[in-house]
């Protein structure tokens, strides 16, 4: 049985998202898969994804279709992810097609796992055959999560651009 669900974040969620954002701020994380969730001030200029984030990264921009993961029985936001369905050269070195952030409160039940495979659903709706997901070599719940969902860990690549922090990245292919 399902626990999560995805949706498309909508002013109904905008507290449980700026409190969201606030508990990465607050521990010093990354908000993966949040389309730049940190970047923002307010949640209306958070949910101009296409705008804001093309002309923050110019040619290298890539649409991406983010979902939050509610929590079925409390309507709880447990985490987000977002996925591209196309690849620029960075994102196939470094980024991957999915990422994917869980509360710091929420890890370690399997939450990640369910999203991910939540989200393979939707993504295969796209026409899609493969996902590449990318996690920094020290994470190793995230390289776990990947791994139950199929995913096959191609290589390891230095991580010039200082994405992560153990200084190497892998990189997985999970097959639809």
């Amino acid at each position: 049985m399902e626990r999560l669900e995805l949706v498309r974040p909508t002013k109904e969620h905008e507290e449980q998202v700026m409190n969201y954002r606030q508990v990465f701020l607050d521990n010093n994380e990354i908000i993966h898969g949040s389309s730049e969730l940190q970047d923002v001030q307010n949640y209306d200029e958070w949910l101009d994804f296409d705008e804001r984030l093309s002309k923050k990264f110019g040619e290298g921009y890539v649409p991406s279709i983010l979902y939050l993961a509610i929590r079925k029985n409390d309507n709880k936001l447990i985490g987000m992810i977002d996925f591209r369905t196309d690849l620029t050269d960075f994102l196939l070195k470094y980024g991957g097609n999915i990422g994917y952030s869980i509360l710091p409160e929420e890890r370690r039940k399997g939450y990640g796992k369910e999203m991910l495979k939540l989200a393979l659903k939707k993504y295969k709706e796209y026409g899609k055959e493969k996902v590449l997901i990318t996690c920094d070599k020290d994470n190793i719940a995230s390289a776990k999560t990947i791994m139950a969902n199929g995913g096959i860990l191609e290589n390891e690549v230095l991580d010039i651009p200082g994405i992560g922090e153990s200084g190497i990245i892998q990189r997985y292919w999970i097959r639809l």
